[in-house]
């Protein structure tokens, strides 16, 4: 049955690459794998409230407090992960956006913590200062930096709002997307979806609310948003969904302009989603920095037949960027189950078939249109002749079936850096029964950079 189910899903990813006919696939060589282990924990500040000192406490599902550490088994579906909840400490895990400082040094950032605003009040925000030992196949975090609201910029109450420090957590924002400069880091969030400006201690000083066409764009976790005490009255207009916000930020070469990337697409007033070239669509939305206002310009980014989100977004010259486009699935087709409507322990109930890295132009040429792809790289079958990769793939291959993988950015001519948001406990792609690790890859990628 097993071998059967794998045949179906070849079946269904050539009838999926067939409707990429018009699409052009270029080689991806690894040259390089470096893995920060799952169960990577750390302290919180000294000067942290005891709040922070465990994490994971609220991810019991229904949400009562856990008292005991790693009491809540962790889970991928019906899968066992091999990690519990709470931890003692911090988990570093998630990495949701990079940028490459030029020094061969990175920034990166936590993800908002557990996977939603409820079970993350005890997560602190944390942005992290990185480098890759490729030969060693190692990360190394040069600086922690976690995120705190002294000032009171956030609009809103955040969750440690009495206590003398306000740390951030991931109650309060869900940040995905950095891009640093000269006094701190600009960072997209998801929640809002905001802008956020933190200085080079980490320090709030800007929250910028997304404006499309004139509207405000809310999500369903708005801070502003309430349900009707009235069960017969219309429920909060939100036009944007749950977790939709800036999955990608990216900035242009001169630093003038940001372009935050919406993992979501828009709704429109009639409740369809925006589209372009007949598939759902993204928007792109240009931010003045120096003003610090929306521009009123913006672009479509259509999604793939197959593909479902997007997971980063950098600039590679002035006028085209990365992107990662991605499905939901995770594990490998190999090991998919016979009925995925009836996941068991020992099978992928949803194996990863689109996992890709476009290239792409945004141009004055099509502002307000659609974007060009010029063409992608699929993660999923990426070439490793000298077998540097240290775990995953096969016989002359590596590949990256995760959920989520949120991390892209050029490095050289030819090289870029991609790797995974692990959303530890929680993700299982690598292995059946074992917490995905951070992998980073450093991938030879020439002529698909060349291309035009």
């Amino acid at each position: 049955m097993r071998r059967s189910l794998y045949l179906a899903a070849a079946v269904l990813a050539l009838s999926t690459a067939s409707a990429f006919a018009d699409e052009t696939e270029f080689k991806a060589t690894l040259a390089g794998h470096a893995i920060l282990p799952a169960n990577t924990i750390i302290a919180a500040p000294e000067n942290a409230p005891e709040h922070l000192r465990t994490s994971g406490k609220f991810t019991t599902p229904d949400r009562q407090r856990a008292e005991g550490l790693g009491t809540v088994p962790g889970k991928d579906g019906v899968r066992l992960t091999g990690l519990s909840l709470p931890f003692d400490g911090q988990p570093v895990q998630g990495f949701s956006g990079i940028k490459a400082v030029g020094d061969g040094t990175f920034w990166s950032l936590s993800d908002n913590g557990f996977g939603n605003k409820l079970n993350s009040t005890d997560a602190a925000l944390m942005l992290h200062h990185i480098s890759f030992d490729w030969d060693k196949g190692t990360m190394n975090r040069i600086k922690t930096l976690f995120l705190t609201d002294p000032d009171r910029k956030a609009p809103f109450p955040i969750v440690l709002e009495g206590s003398d420090t306000r740390f951030l957590t991931g109650g309060d924002f869900d940040v995905e997307s950095i891009q640093p400069v000269a006094d701190g880091f600009w960072v997209g969030e998801e929640f809002g979806p905001y802008l956020l400006k933190f200085d080079l201690d980490g320090k709030l000083t800007d929250v910028v609310g997304t404006v499309v066409d004139g509207k405000p764009v809310k999500s369903p976790d708005h801070p502003t948003l309430t349900v009707q005490a009235n069960p017969t009255l219309p429920m909060p207009a939100f036009n944007l969904k749950r977790s939709g916000g800036y999955e990608g930020l990216a900035q242009s070469k001169d630093g003038s302009k940001l372009y935050g990337l919406l993992e979501g697409a828009l709704f429109k007033d009639d409740g369809t989603m925006e589209q372009a070239e007949g598939n759902r669509a993204l928007r792109v939305i240009e931010f003045d920095v120096a003003k610090k206002e929306w521009t009123g310009r913006s672009w479509l980014y259509p999604l793939s037949a197959g593909g479902d989100a997007i997971g980063d977004f950098n600039m590679i010259d002035a006028t085209t960027a990365l992107v990662i486009e991605r499905d939901q699935g995770a594990g490998t087709a190999a090991k998919a189950c016979t009925d995925a409507k009836n996941p068991q322990p020992d099978c992928f109930a949803n194996p990863a078939l689109f996992k890709r890295i476009y290239k792409i132009e945004m141009s004055d040429a099509n502002v307000g249109g659609a974007v060009r792809k010029i063409g992608y790289i699929d993660l999923m079958n990426i070439a490793d002749p000298d077998n540097k990769k240290r775990q995953g793939g096969g016989e002359g291959f590596y590949d990256m079936p995760f959920n989520t993988i949120e991390n892209v950015d050029l490095v050289d001519d030819t090289h870029i850096v991609v790797g995974d948001d692990n959303n530890l406990p929680f993700s299982a792609g690598r292995a059946l029964d074992k917490a995905d690790d951070n992998e980073f890859v450093l991938l030879e990628v020439g002529e698909f950079l060349k291309a035009k």
